[in-house]
């Protein structure tokens, strides 16, 4: 990524109000508008792996809408200006099979390493969880090997099979430790909360290589001993961060298909992600908005925000 080059920046907010223009994410050019491009955002509109309520598939659209009212130009936490350091660009959708899932992973896969050939990392718009699979296929593909992997969600999303079904958004991270897309000493969970199918549930997930960092130890630890543990635990490898919006309490983020009480405050997850910054954040995907269920677009502003706070995570990347 070459920083301080010429880019195409949103359309400003002091001369097109926000809630005109473009429909693009925070109303960024266009991939094909650009000629080169650092980051890519994709909306992958996919909730055929839903066990509980649908409506994810219109989580990129709900999410590019509530990514209007952002202020993107100077970031003061991280000192920067990412969309003037990087030149960030809206790629459209990955368009897949509503009606095939097995179709709809390779058409993911396939969709995003397509891409990541031509920018240096994706941020995704789910989208269910079970996009977070291919995705970590087109990953590792690029990488060639396996990535650090840090999972913010309530649910472990380790189970093996749903109803017999083995891709779903509860198992994503099951198909990736068979085919070894994450390192087994450098990769956690974070948020996780609530009653399990079972108590082998725990154990299953320790054997394939995840630490924990349970929510309730937000309260009884506090956010910077949190980030301490995920950047010990990362290290300098790089990093790929999968977030599931309801790792946030349902009060915060009630437009999700599975919401589960007692979650993190959207102060807590920006703060924990600001944390992160300098370490070697290669993609990421942000999922399980379902707008049908929302209010007053809280919930696709909590997934907006934070996708902005990635993007400026890349900005901090030590080159």
């Amino acid at each position: 990524m070459k920083k301080n080059k010429k880019t195409i920046q949103p359309v400003s907010g002091t001369k097109v109000p926000r809630f005109a223009g473009p429909s693009t994410f925070a109303r960024l050019p266009e991939l094909r508008d650009v000629d080169e491009c650092d980051i890519a955002i994709v909306g992958i509109p996919f909730d055929a792996g839903t066990s509980y309520r649908p409506g994810a598939r219109f989580g990129p659209q709900g999410i590019r809408q509530a990514s209007r009212h952002l202020r993107t130009n100077y970031h003061p936490n991280y000192d920067s200006e990412p969309f003037v350091e990087l030149q960030v660009a809206d790629a459209g959708d990955i368009a897949c099979n509503p009606f095939n899932i097995d179709e709809a992973i390779k058409q993911i896969e396939k969709g995003a390493f397509d891409l990541l050939n031509k920018v240096e990392g994706i941020i995704s718009m789910g989208g269910d969880h079970t996009i977070a699979f291919p995705l970590l296929k087109a990953v590792n593909r690029i990488n060639k090997g396996p990535v650090a992997l840090v999972h913010f969600d309530a649910h472990l999303d380790t189970w093996d099979t749903y109803f017999g079904a083995p891709y779903t958004h509860g198992t994503p991270f099951r198909r990736a430790r068979e085919e070894n897309l994450f390192m087994d000493d450098a990769s956690m969970h974070v948020g996780i909360r609530g009653p399990l199918y079972s108590r082998n549930d725990l154990k299953n997930d320790e054997s394939f290589g995840f630490k924990i960092i349970h929510c309730d130890e937000f309260q009884s630890q506090g956010i910077d001993k949190i980030v301490e543990r995920i950047r010990t635990r990362v290290g300098n490898n790089p990093l790929y961060l999968s977030i599931d919006i309801d790792v946030l309490d349902p009060a915060f983020a009630p437009g999700t298909g599975t919401p589960e009480v007692a979650g993190m405050t959207t102060r807590e997850i920006v703060n924990v992600i600001r944390g992160l910054s300098g370490l070697n954040l290669i993609s990421a995907d942000v999922v399980e908005v379902s707008p049908a269920y929302d209010h007053a677009e809280v919930t696709s502003l909590a997934a907006a925000t934070i996708i902005y706070e990635l993007t400026n995570l890349f900005t901090k990347k030590k080159l």
